[in-house]
């Protein structure tokens, strides 16, 4: 064999055409449901977050901090699965379970991206949530409008810093001819998997991201929340006690969904959990929990629900 024989074998290797998402190919009448329940949970991910973004926007009354970040954590859903569903709805329709290399390289750092951006966005709305409840004489001091420009625009540009790395560290790797990706989607711990050198640095860095954007993130969050419940025990009212807890539980569904589901993709990679197990933890953060959202803030919250009723009314006085 030529030498460049060899480094077009080897780019051929590391740069393969397209990779094949195996999923639940074993399982055909599965992915038949799973084609079903997924395309209705997608419109409604759609309708959902679309419905939040809409009313936040139109009434006046929701243009406060709260609804501004939940404007950016609706659209952030919106993007997530919109960057996923599509191609997994593609893949389950038929035999054919391909993602071509630069598909896989733009789902991985797309996803990754937003990923990160929640984990830090939900620990600015718990911020938020703090100066409200323990800081409500000076909250509209702390937050004006430039410093949630500020907050939003360091948890979007931190989260696709974050994906920038480690999805560049991802396809250098050198990877197995075989291409077959034992998930749904192209995603960082199935696609270590495949590849036929030492990952150790990729672990590492794995390692400092996990630290940087699910545990201190998470730390801040339940800092925040244990201040919060503080002050909230401290209320001599027990209709500002209800308030408080109202806005606040919502937040905190949100964020043990988020949370839990990445905990055991992530974190435990090689727990004892079977790889169909999760697959289906990987369903549910990529698809279940973006359509959950809306629904949690819209059920627990009276002025999303008036709101939304004026917007459906003919008459919104």
């Amino acid at each position: 064999m030529t030498q460049n024989q060899e480094k077009s074998e080897e780019f051929n290797v590391s740069h393969p055409a397209g990779f094949i998402l195996l999923g639940f190919s074993d399982q055909p009448q599965l992915e038949m449901i799973l084609l079903k329940v997924i395309a209705i949970v997608y419109v409604l991910t759609l309708l959902g977050n679309s419905t939040i973004i809409l009313v936040s926007l139109l009434n006046p009354k929701l243009h406060t901090p709260m609804y501004f970040f939940l404007c950016n954590l609706s659209f952030l859903d919106l993007c997530f699965t919109t960057s996923i569903v599509p191609q997994m709805l593609w893949n389950l329709r038929g035999p054919e379970k391909t993602i071509s290399y630069a598909g896989c390289v733009t789902q991985l750092y797309i996803a990754l991206g937003l990923g990160s951006t929640e984990c830090v966005l939900l620990s600015v709305m718990a911020y938020d949530r703090f100066n409200a409840i323990c800081r409500p004489l000076h909250y509209g001091v702390i937050m004006h409008p430039e410093r949630l420009q500020q907050l939003a625009a360091m948890a979007w540009i931190s989260g696709f810093v974050e994906s920038t790395v480690q999805t560049s560290l991802v396809f250098q790797l050198e990877l197995c001819s075989h291409h077959r990706v034992d998930d749904f989607v192209c995603e960082e711990p199935a696609l270590m998997k495949i590849a036929c050198e030492d990952t150790t640095l990729l672990d590492n860095e794995l390692a400092i991201a996990t630290v940087l954007y699910v545990v201190l993130p998470l730390g801040l969050i339940l800092f925040s929340y244990g201040c919060i419940v503080r002050s909230v025990l401290r209320m001599k009212s027990t209709e500002g006690r209800r308030k408080a807890f109202g806005t606040c539980g919502s937040h905190l569904i949100v964020v043990v969904l988020f949370y839990g589901t990445i905990f055991f993709v992530y974190i435990q990679p090689n727990s004892k959990y079977t790889q169909n197990r999760r697959k289906f933890l990987t369903l549910f953060y990529t698809v279940v929990t973006p359509s959950l959202n809306p629904l949690i803030y819209t059920l627990r919250n009276k002025e999303v629900k008036c709101a939304i009723k004026q917007l459906l009314s003919k008459d919104p006085s």
